[in-house]
């Protein structure tokens, strides 16, 4: 039964990601982490390379090459940081009119899947998800990773804990 239902969320979470990575691709052009990567950046917290490197779980070369085709393709800028050493990650007008593009997008390809279920089954699988995702042991920096392409508009009220790691550390 339980090697059943991993199978079966394994295979809608193949389902949900192939229709937003293609969505992806048709807002910027490119898939992989630059999607992931321009919504990261638009949360605003003083975003830098090694913030969102750990994000993205790329490597230093990785992240640089990432955001120097954000840069080139000017959806990214480089400004200083606020200690004036490092250097923080914004959005342009450009990039931030394809992460609300992108954010859209991901809402669509979703809700098209779940457009089979009556109100009260979508109603019931919130509850579900909503549980799942409360009752795992993520850090902040868990919450991030999982969290690298959530709508913070539509999402207020985060369910992941953030507590792992915080005792002793």
């Amino acid at each position: 039964m339980e090697n059943g239902i991993a199978n079966l969320l394994g295979a809608l979470s193949l389902a949900v990601m192939d229709r937003i990575e293609q969505g992806a691709r048709e807002v910027v052009g490119r898939g992989g982490e630059t999607p992931a990567a321009l919504i990261v950046i638009g949360y605003g917290q003083g975003m830098t390379n090694d913030k969102l490197r750990r994000i993205l779980g790329l490597s230093h070369s990785g992240t640089v090459r990432l955001v120097d085709r954000l840069v080139s393709d000017r959806l990214v800028e480089r400004r200083a940081g606020k200690d004036g050493r490092e250097v923080a990650l914004h959005l342009t007008p450009s990039g931030a009119a394809s992460r609300n593009e992108l954010l859209a997008s991901r809402i669509s390809a979703v809700t098209s899947l779940l457009d089979v279920l009556s109100s009260a089954e979508r109603k019931q699988l919130a509850t579900l998800i909503r549980e799942l995702l409360a009752r795992q042991d993520t850090s902040e920096m868990d919450r991030f990773t999982i969290c690298r392409m959530c709508d913070d508009r539509v999402c207020t009220n985060c369910p992941l804990p953030t507590n792992k790691g915080q005792h002793g550390h």
